[in-house]
């Protein structure tokens, strides 16, 4: 007999599950069949998920998930666990985005989707690249113009984006390494512990 189960990670041990449980339960009759995982320590441990996906879920089986990044940190982890289930033969119900479920869906229609999810997380990510670039794009001409047009002087100021401070939190928990944390908030390394050094001071 198929059956559904339920997934929910948040990613600090601070973080509360309760938000996502209750939309799970939704759809999955035992709650017991609701898996969590807390982040704990910096290399992105999921002993929940990890069993979920390799000993409980089998052919024909549905994961609901509230949203997709729960299926990992960044656009390529979520790429490769998003085949690995499909090649599984497992279902795939997320809440928030109801056009990208794989439930009920033919072959056809379930390539269609991986597409529709493939180029989504492109774009994600290449919004996010493109908004970093006309930030330091600004701040550049900003200072320029304030020198009279002699150079940027000293270091430009970074905004502080939502990606860094992700990013921050995580490698402050020790969930992540710092190159790690480079990598997903796009910033160099110089430039990386310099946002860090501002963005901790105006934190006080």
């Amino acid at each position: 007999m198929n059956k559904v189960y339920g997934y929910a990670r948040v990613s600090t041990k601070e973080q509360n599950l309760d938000r996502q449980i209750v939309e799970l339960e939704k759809y999955v009759a035992n709650e017991r069949d609701i898996i969590t995982d807390k982040a704990s320590g910096k290399d992105f441990n999921r002993v929940g998920y990890m069993s979920l996906r390799d000993t409980l879920l089998r052919e024909g089986d549905t994961l609901v998930i509230k949203e997709l990044d729960r299926l990992g940190r960044d656009m390529n982890m979520i790429k490769e666990e998003w085949n690995t289930l499909l090649k599984k033969g497992v279902d795939i119900i997320i809440i928030d985005t109801p056009m990208l479920n794989t439930k009920g869906k033919d072959t056809l229609e379930k390539t269609l989707i991986s597409n529709i999810v493939f180029e989504l997380l492109s774009y994600m990510a290449q919004k996010e690249r493109d908004k970093i670039k006309a930030r330091q794009a600004e701040g550049i001409a900003s200072l320029k113009a304030r020198n009279n047009g002699k150079g940027i002087g000293r270091p430009i100021t970074i905004e502080v984006s939502e990606r860094f401070m992700d990013a921050h939190r995580q490698w402050k928990a020790e969930e992540i390494t710092a190159v790690k944390a480079m990598e997903l908030s796009g910033l160099s390394k110089a430039t990386f512990y310099r946002k860090v050094k501002e963005y901790e001071a105006k934190k006080g």
